[in-house]
């Protein structure tokens, strides 16, 4: 069955200053596709989508839209007028739709939040748009281009300041909305999940751009294959030019008259296999994080520590012992104190209670999720080498371009202010300073952010031959799997609770997290409670009680979502008001649920 065309480039060109990001790039996107979109940082990912965005124009080539297709598209960093609540918002936005009454505008606005996980004014911190988190300013800037019913999406790192639960909302939504989307994202666990169709960009492949159709995992395998058959091809080339390369030095027969083709097509062939070669040759980042070595037992420990944010408890009489080889992730949902963990293990924050050891001269080394420390208004040089021209690596003294080379800056790049980096290069500056000191103790918060698939796997290997002790904080769940050897979650009521690794954990997890509106749970109280005989007996009944809630609440928005009442404004009126009022029963019981639960 053929799909209608809803995008397509052809022959697309952009270049930065004199360095070309991508040449005379062709793709089509059908309606329905869902894409994955991936390459090494500085391949032009954002830029690409930009122009199919329309918000940015490409040097050369056209972008070409079917006519009435409408485009959403959600940057990095969305940007909101400050003072503004959620439903302001997307009002705002919809403004400009002069088709549309003021009844469509409120059951689309309505309809975008639901969506998006707004339904709790509490949870979600659905006030003013200054005074949301990172994630759920995310969450809105999706809500936005909802509102507009595109038939195309693209959404530019929609994973970055989610945590992991919110990342599984995500996966959700883009599995049940039916408009065609282009995702750019690192997350591989994320690509894995949601893709039905692969691309990248890497100027590796003759054109520019490799196509798979299936799943990231399946890209995998034929990019691999691909990868074999290029590297076959160099070497019959080769094999072929040092042949040529043998007849041409013959002497003065080869260069008559009747041997010029010959010469001409032998100059095509070396040209080729320089070609090739030059694609071929694949850099990454070397990031290998420097060991003191010590052989000390016990590193750091932590005995009944309890932390507060004002009134509200993020850990509660934590036991916490870090040793070498140890590899200890961090999971919760954001705002439930991970970052305050980290802060109390290097040292900056103090616990309220309980206490903690650190062994003698302890060398901690802390990456830090805002890289404060990074000066927008030095030059990378100096970020690279404050003290000179050189730094001291592992004893040995390295010239700052060939330290830079390795994590992937060219030498002109040196005198570029931090301030015109990008997310990924600033990332690489702080991996950088990191390896120039020694370390007993890693501990990392979201170092991923904005690294591509490429350093991230190097990345990877660092932290695992590190053989002091590790711990890391990060929504990537790829890494978090393949790294950790324990897992410490935060509930974001105080509790905790150690796991094996993330499979257990994500088997494990509580069930309010994967609630459609994904908005994080509520209430709870401390495990130190026992159940009581009544709480046993309501705790058996629960999930059945839940089924039974989640059952009725479907049936309430397929009610509400049904065509046939779309002009009686006074039934869908009293629709709306029963999915709400479904809506908070449920919301009660999962809380509930989490509170009994908390006390087993």
């Amino acid at each position: 069955m053929s799909r209608s065309v809803l995008l397509s480039c052809e022959a697309v060109s952009k270049s930065f200053t004199s360095r070309p990001l991508f040449e005379n790039l062709s793709f089509t996107l059908f309606d329905g596709d869902h894409v994955g979109l991936v390459g090494p940082n500085g391949s032009g990912k954002s830029t690409l989508l930009k122009i199919l965005a329309g918000v940015e124009q490409a040097d050369s080539g056209a972008r070409v839209m079917r006519k009435g297709v409408r485009v959403g598209y959600v940057p990095q960093d969305p940007v909101f007028a400050p003072g503004k609540s959620a439903e302001e918002v997307l009002f705002e936005a919809l403004s400009s739709e002069s088709n549309l009454d003021e009844y469509e505008k409120s059951l689309r606005v309505g309809m975008a939040l639901r969506k998006t996980g707004f339904t709790d004014r509490a949870a979600s911190g659905y006030g003013l748009t200054d005074q949301l988190s990172g994630g759920w300013r995310k969450r809105l800037a999706i809500a936005r281009e909802l509102a507009f019913e595109p038939d195309i999406l693209l959404l530019d790192e929609p994973t970055n300041h989610l945590d992991v639960e919110a990342i599984l909302w995500l996966e959700g939504l883009l599995k049940t909305e039916p408009e065609a989307f282009i995702v750019v994202s690192h997350d591989r666990y994320f690509l894995e999940n949601i893709a039905k169709r692969m691309l990248e960009l890497n100027r590796t492949y003759p054109d520019g751009l490799f196509q798979s159709n299936g799943s990231y995992s399946d890209f995998l395998e034929r990019r691999d294959e691909l990868l074999k058959n290029e590297a076959t091809y160099q070497d019959t080339l080769a094999n072929l030019v040092r042949r040529e390369m043998e007849w041409l030095r013959r002497g003065p027969k080869a260069r008559t008259t009747k041997s010029k083709a010959r010469i001409q097509s032998a100059g095509k062939l070396i040209d080729e296999l320089g070609d090739s070669r030059s694609r071929s040759a694949v850099s990454t980042a070397k990031i290998d994080f420097n060991s003191s070595e010590r052989k000390t037992k016990r590193l750091w420990t932590g005995k009944g520590l309890s932390k507060h944010l004002g009134d509200k408890p993020l850990v509660n009489d934590l036991d916490l012992l870090l040793v070498p080889g140890m590899r200890l992730g961090v999971l919760g949902p954001n705002g439930s104190g991970k970052t305050t963990l980290l802060r109390m293990i290097i040292g900056e924050v103090e616990p309220d209670k309980g206490s903690i050891e650190r062994a003698q001269q302890l060398r901690v080394v802390y990456f830090e999720q805002n890289r404060e420390s990074l000066d927008p208004d030095i030059t990378l040089k100096r970020a690279l080498a404050p003290e000179g021209d050189s730094v001291v690596y592992r004893d040995r003294s390295l010239h700052v371009a060939s330290w830079a080379k390795r994590f992937l800056f060219r030498p002109e790049q040196l005198e570029t202010s931090v301030s015109r980096l990008s997310g990924g290069e600033k990332a690489r500056i702080v991996l950088a300073r990191l390896m120039l000191q020694p370390a007993d103790l890693l501990v990392l918060d979201e170092p991923t952010n904005d690294l591509d698939i490429s350093t991230l796997e190097v990345l990877e290997e660092s932290l695992m031959e590190f053989p002091g002790a590790l711990v890391l904080v990060t929504h990537d769940r790829y890494l978090i799997d393949r790294v950790s050897t324990q897992i410490l979650a935060l509930d974001g009521r105080g509790g905790t609770e150690m796991f094996a690794d993330y499979g257990q954990w994500e088997s494990n997890r509580s069930v309010p997290a994967v609630r459609v509106t994904g908005a994080p749970s509520q209430g709870g109280k401390s495990k130190a409670k026992k159940l009581t005989y009544q709480d046993q007996r309501e705790l058996d009944a629960m999930e059945a009680t839940l089924h039974a809630a989640e059952e009725r609440l479907e049936e309430a928005r397929q009610r509400t979502d049904d065509p046939s009442i779309a002009a009686d404004a006074a039934t869908l009126q009293e629709r709306f008001a029963e999915l709400s009022t479904v809506q908070d029963d449920v919301d009660r019981l999962y809380a509930r649920w989490a509170e009994l639960d908390g006390k087993k």
